[in-house]
């Protein structure tokens, strides 16, 4: 499958910043299941790319001068294998076992996990925490906050993607199995569901495969990875700082559709 990206963040400010720092995690990179056709970045100055200590490919954006809106634009084309289930990788796994303040079990997560899962430790042991994860947080957008802990999340019953994703992390690391958090676009002919998406990789028979606890998905047939990280705030595609600006209004505007790939035609 071949998809086409537009991805449009706006931030508005109620003062003047001084000066803003953004870290964008914006552009993917090629891999066993995906192939970047196309990708470009329309920012307010030239960046340069940088990878992270997770293989992100990263742009720092830094604005000196005041400001009272910026706008952070990302578009492209990329094809999906759709047959691939899993992605290899010659780095170590065994960083994505360590916790984060977003994703520590509590007694609960713990008690949650080794209930879906008892003593396997393989894919089908996954795929029903994923099920069980989905079915006791109910998908409700607006519900809990970017620093909502996976903890908090599950005493709620409720979230969205983020909080679906630090559960699993959360159930998965706490069962010896290395996961991590990814970011990236879902392509869905439900308009309902954000085009802009997170879900993890867990970490089995020396390969990556992944889990979207809001889909109940375990195939990433049309997922595009953008970045990945122990938590959301390794992973998400715009983090930034600021010095003023008093309140601040977000805006995205994310469109995934896909594109026909035309054959061509022997003469």
């Amino acid at each position: 499958m071949r998809l086409s990206i537009s991805h449009e963040t706006t931030y508005h400010y109620e003062d003047q910043v001084r000066a803003s720092i953004q870290y964008l995690r914006l552009t993917p990179h090629d891999s066993e299941r995906q192939h970047v056709l196309s990708w470009q970045l329309n920012l307010p100055r030239p960046v340069r790319a940088q990878l992270d200590p997770f293989g992100n490919i990263l742009h720092v954006l830094t604005l000196d001068e005041p400001h009272e809106a910026i706008i952070i634009g990302a578009r492209g084309q990329v094809d999906i294998d759709e047959q691939r289930e899993a992605e290899h990788e010659s780095q170590s796994a065994l960083p994505f076992l360590r916790m984060t303040r977003l994703t520590e079990p509590d007694d609960a997560l713990r008690g949650f996990a080794d209930k879906q899962c008892r003593k396997r430790r393989d894919r089908s042991a996954l795929i029903d925490l994923m099920q069980a994860l989905n079915q006791h947080i109910a998908y409700t957008p607006g519900a809990t906050e970017v620093d909502t802990s996976a903890a908090q999340a599950f005493a709620r019953r409720a979230g969205v993607c983020q909080d679906h994703t630090h559960a699993f992390l959360a159930c998965a690391r706490s069962l010896g199995i290395p996961a991590r958090y990814v970011s990236g676009y879902l392509y869905s002919e439900n308009s309902e569901h954000l085009a802009s998406h997170a879900w993890a990789e867990a970490w089995l028979d020396d390969a990556w495969y992944s889990f979207d606890v809001t889909n109940q998905l375990s195939r990433p047939e049309r997922h595009l990875k953008l970045a990945v990280g122990l938590d959301y705030l390794d992973a998400c595609p715009v983090r930034g700082m600021r010095r003023g600006g008093g309140y601040e209004q977000m805006h995205a505007k994310v469109l995934v559709s896909p594109t026909p790939v035309l054959s061509v035609q022997q003469q």
